[in-house]
């Protein structure tokens, strides 16, 4: 079994970097934009779809009664907005490819372009 590593902003930058061919600092930018437009379409209730990646939304929850697992007490749990994200097929294809055995990665779909995909916000 392969251990897995959280992939960070400073991966994320080296990847831009390595498939374009930017100076890092380019490459950071980059990476800074388009999660600021992300966050920010967010915020603004749009919705997030990212092309054979997933969509991105929010929801509004209402107030509604909690328990308290200790206690039994019961608490008013107050309105929030949670983001939810749903896995495009293509994703979730690849993600279970790697549950086949005899495959190699490349026979995945894993190792295919590095070219960013285009964001589309709902408006």
């Amino acid at each position: 079994m392969v251990m897995s590593r959280t992939k960070t902003r400073a991966d994320l930058t080296d990847a831009v970097q390595q498939a374009i061919g930017v100076s890092r600092t380019e490459a950071a930018s980059l990476v800074e934009s388009t999660l600021d437009h992300i966050c920010q379409a967010l915020v603004d209730g749009e919705t997030v779809k990212l092309s054979s990646f997933g969509t991105f939304q929010t929801r509004q929850k209402n107030e509604r009664i909690g328990r308290n697992p200790k206690t039994g007490e019961e608490v008013p749990i107050t309105p929030r907005r949670v983001l939810t994200f749903r896995a495009s097929h293509v994703l979730k294809d690849r993600i279970n490819a790697t549950m086949r055995p005899g495959l190699s990665h490349e026979e995945h779909g894993a190792g295919t372009s590095a070219a960013p995909q285009r964001l589309q916000s709902a408006g």
